[in-house]
């Protein structure tokens, strides 16, 4: 025989407690009243104490009675918020996503996607990481990040990278440039202007873009200039010392001295998300369905 108490015993007990009658308590748990009165027999045998005082009139707790009553209450309570919390760990309503986002990606709807994910999960603590594209993937491999929304994601074996949104590029010129007069240009109008891009190893494949966008139109550019971030890079762009193509997306950034204009080839840049395979967690999908919501396109 088993003579371990178990949680459903504690669960009979206080229905008792709390109605001092076996016939309410057996209604309230959805059970007949002689099983419910053999289960506290066994409870008072296991404890070796009697827990009610048994009179014609009716039940009343002893002194274990009441002392079992405050800590099985307690008891109960802890495991009901372990079960919920468990429960809202499971359906990803709690816990820790680290996301990470190359810079230009925060001039689209990932912040309204960040709000929306906020409010939606108030509960799960968002880590926020701007990487930039070869960074992102390094962390997914190494487990430092969950989630990447990647500018031009390079395919890379061991991650799943989906495109969620494809955009065109804008050229961007020193305010006084001869070409800022225009509304809209074609690729080739920027031959033999010295160019500001970022290097190579920060996103293979967004340069690879950049640089075929513009061998689509007979010339290769003539990089002048490298630059960490699209905010240091407008910067150059407005002091003079060269153009660039940017996605779209970057023409929110204001900078006094440069502008942008619409270019009317048909090159296009991604925004793309990146998820380690086989290691998307129900937080993960969480994001991504409030992020496809946003950024879908």
């Amino acid at each position: 025989m088993n003579d371990q108490i178990e949680l459903r015993h504690l669960r009979y007990f206080l229905a008792v407690a709390e109605t001092l009658h076996f016939s309410k308590a057996a209604r309230r748990l959805g059970m007949a009243q002689p099983p419910l009165s053999q289960q506290i027999k066994r409870l008072e045998q296991m404890l070796g104490h009697a827990l009610f005082e048994r009179t014609t009139r009716g039940v009343k707790l002893t002194a274990a009675g009441h002392l079992l009553a405050r800590r099985a209450r307690s008891t109960m309570e802890k495991v009901d918020e372990d079960f919920a919390q468990v429960r809202r760990l499971g359906r990803g309503e709690e816990g820790t996503l680290t996301v990470g986002f190359s810079g230009s990606v925060m001039f689209t709807e990932l912040p309204a996607a960040i709000r929306s994910f906020r409010r939606r999960y108030p509960k799960v603590e968002l880590r926020l990481r701007e990487l930039v594209t070869s960074a992102q993937i390094a962390a997914l491999l190494n487990g430092q990040i969950d989630l990447a929304f990647l500018r031009d994601g390079d395919p890379t074996e061991g991650i799943r990278i989906t495109t969620l949104l494809k955009e065109k590029y804008v050229a961007v010129l020193p305010e006084a440039h001869p070409l800022a007069g225009r509304k809209t240009l074609g690729v080739k109008a920027l031959e033999g202007e010295p160019f500001i891009m970022f290097a190579r190893r920060m996103g293979p494949l967004a340069y690879d873009r950049t640089i075929a966008c513009c061998e689509r139109s007979g010339f290769r550019p003539n990089i002048v200039q490298d630059a960490p971030q699209w905010l240091t890079l407008v910067r150059l762009v407005a002091a003079g010392l060269g153009v660039t193509l940017a996605p779209a997306c970057v023409a929110r950034v204001a900078m006094p001295g440069a502008v942008y204009r619409e270019v009317k080839d048909a090159c296009r840049t991604s925004i793309d998300l990146g998820v380690k395979a086989g290691a998307e967690s129900v937080l993960a999908r969480n994001f991504i369905e409030i992020a496809n919501q946003h950024l879908g396109g």
